[in-house]
Order: C-alpha cells, then sequence, then structure tokens
C-alpha cells in the first residue's frame, strides 16, 4: 500500500474512458451506414453485432474499474495497469471481432476473462494483506 498519487492508474483510466468513446462512435457510424435512428437498436446484422458488442463493453467496464483500482491501490500500481492494458486490448480484439463474426469475438473474449481474473486476484491478496495488518496485527501485539 502507498500514499503516492495513483498517476498511472488515472491515466489508464482516462485512456479506457477514450476507449469507450471510441466504441460509442463506432456505433455511431455503424447507425448512419445502416440508416438505423435511434432509438431503434435492431437492423442489419452487421449494426446488431456492433451494437452488441458495444453494449457487452459497457457492461463490463463498472468490473475493470473496481478491479484496476482496488488491485492498483491495495497491491500493485504498475500490475494492475499491465493487467488493465491487456484487458484494454482484449476487449478492442473483442469488439473488432465481433463486428466481423460473432465466432471471432471469442479470443477477445477469453483474454478479457483472463485480464479480470488476474486483476481480481490482485485485488483480493491486497485486500486480505490489508486486513491482515490492520486488524490481525494489532490483535497480535497487544498480546
Amino acid at each position: 500500500m502507498t500514499t503516492e498519487i495513483p498517476v498511472l492508474l488515472a491515466a489508464l483510466s482516462l485512456f479506457s474512458a477514450l476507449q469507450m468513446g471510441y466504441l460509442a462512435r463506432r456505433v455511431g457510424l455503424a447507425r448512419m451506414t445502416h440508416k438505423v435512428i435511434p432509438p431503434t437498436v435492431t437492423g442489419p446484422p452487421e449494426f446488431e453485432r456492433t451494437f452488441r458488442a458495444h453494449q457487452n463493453n459497457v457492461e463490463l467496464y463498472p468490473v475493470f474499474l473496481v478491479v484496476l483500482w482496488t488491485s492498483g491501490l491495495l497491491f500493485s500500481e504498475v500490475l494492475a495497469v499491465l493487467g488493465g492494458v491487456v484487458y484494454m486490448v482484449a476487449r478492442h480484439m473483442y469488439f473488432n471481432g465481433y463486428v466481423m463474426s460473432t465466432k471471432k469475438r471469442l479470443p477477445g473474449f477469453y483474454l478479457t476473462l483472463g485480464a479480470l481474473f488476474c486483476l481480481s486476484v490482485l485485488s483480493t491478496i491486497g485486500i486480505l494483506h490489508g486486513i491482515l495488518l490492520e486488524y490481525f496485527y494489532k490483535i497480535v501485539s497487544m498480546m
């Protein structure tokens, strides 16, 4: 645990938000290309795959941010950022694969699961370490 400002985590969070904006723009372009007027979310299969790919990214984004920041603050900022970069690359692979074909999304999907799993493990270790230091160390030192 550190008291330094988590600049790397903040930078990656900003970069990931920009990535989400880029993916949203891709949905907007697909709407224009396939003439799908909002709020309609159905249309040609190409549009629907683009829309679902973005929606799936939106659904996982809060989970990513929680495990990114938890692992970065409580375990290692550098390892968390590395895991975050892998996650972002995986989500880009997922999006591009899904736009082409539903089967082509799988490599990005599996890489996403791996990145989230690693960040979750780092978060859990950091939390357990903090609990042990904060509560059990005090109990042992009082004996």
